[in-house]
């Protein structure tokens, strides 16, 4: 009897993380093969019943966030679909509330954004709005990228390198690693930046749609940084104690503007300095660190794993560096 009912708790835990990993890639419109469909094929199959799945729907489609900041409807859509598709492969009775949410994404307009919803592990979101193409108006600024999240995990981790502190972020694209630092990390006032008007523009209304303002705590502010001409006296004006950024070396053009740009905030301050990157190119990624050594700056890796919070491909290369002067 004690035997049954461990193999139960057990069970429910099993599906509480099956659960948990539906809405989390849900929100985060992360590929649907990822998603853990066996378990729930084997979950119908078993039981012929589509209690699971409407446990997944009300995490999903028809939970309040989905109102607010709903996936593109081509992914709801899509989404929907396989869920239908592997509740009639287990021949189980149809669920009403699959179909009538199917129903509202057929005939919705697609649109060239969409929200993408990455969940905290306070349970809260960082919601964002995010151009669907991964380049679009002349910049890849309009997305999230890889090393943005690989970031914001390590911040996670590492708390203390932004609590009570003045933080810049360069390059802050929609705004993910410095809206999760703003939420979870206590820093005393966040600077996001940027350089293009419509990332900016974005950027914004992000910041804004998360409850950030410069009157809150933290206090924010969003500026326009050139890095071939922010003066050092603006950089001290910024007065960062910490400045991030994360897949900003992608060109190596871009990267040369970088190098010049961080030797003048290592020079002008003692701002601890944090760099993470996706390494696409290797040449490209090795040209900004010979840059970085041409310049004075040494740097050091940041080894060691991160909680793995936010969905995302972990096979990607992706490298943090700590700067020094």
């Amino acid at each position: 009897m004690a035997h049954t009912k461990e193999i139960r708790e057990k069970r429910t835990v099993k599906d509480e993380d099956i659960l948990k990993d539906f809405q989390v890639s849900f929100f985060a419109m992360s590929r649907l093969a990822s998603l853990p469909w066996t378990f729930v094929q084997k979950d119908l199959e078993r039981n012929k019943s589509t209690a699971f799945i409407s446990e997944i729907l009300k995490r999903t489609c028809l939970h309040p966030l989905c109102q607010n900041f709903p996936p593109s409807v081509k992914y709801r859509r899509l989404f929907l679909s396989e869920l239908i598709r592997r509740q009639e492969a287990a021949d189980c009775d149809p669920l009403d509330e699959l179909y009538d949410a199917l129903a509202e994404v057929v005939g919705a307009e697609e649109t060239t954004e969409c929200y993408k919803s990455y969940l905290l592990p306070n349970g809260e979101a960082v919601s964002l709005l995010e151009n669907i193409a991964l380049i679009s108006e002349g910049t890849t600024g309009l997305v999230t990228w890889e090393a943005a999240l690989y970031l914001a995990e390590w911040a996670l981790d590492h708390k203390q390198v932004f609590s009570g502190r003045t933080v810049l972020e360069l390059g802050s694209g929609v705004g993910l690693t410095g809206i999760t630092i703003c939420r979870s990390c206590s820093p005393n006032r966040f600077v996001f930046s940027d350089c293009h008007s419509r990332v900016l523009q974005k950027l914004g209304d992000n910041v804004h749609v998360n409850g950030l303002t410069e009157q809150g705590s933290p206090a924010v502010s969003i500026e326009e940084l050139d890095w071939t001409t922010a003066s050092e006296e603006k950089l001290k004006e910024i007065g960062a104690d910490t400045v991030i950024a994360a897949d900003v070396v992608y060109d190596p053009e871009v990267a040369g503007s970088l190098v010049k740009l961080l030797s003048k905030i290592l020079r002008c301050s003692s701002a601890e300095v944090l760099i993470c990157s996706t390494v696409r190119n290797p040449d490209t990624y090795g040209s900004f660190k010979k840059q970085l050594e041409n310049a004075g700056i040494s740097h050091q890796v940041m080894t060691g794993p991160v909680s793995h919070v936010f969905p995302y491909n972990r096979n990607s290369a992706i490298e943090l560096i700590k700067l020094f002067r």
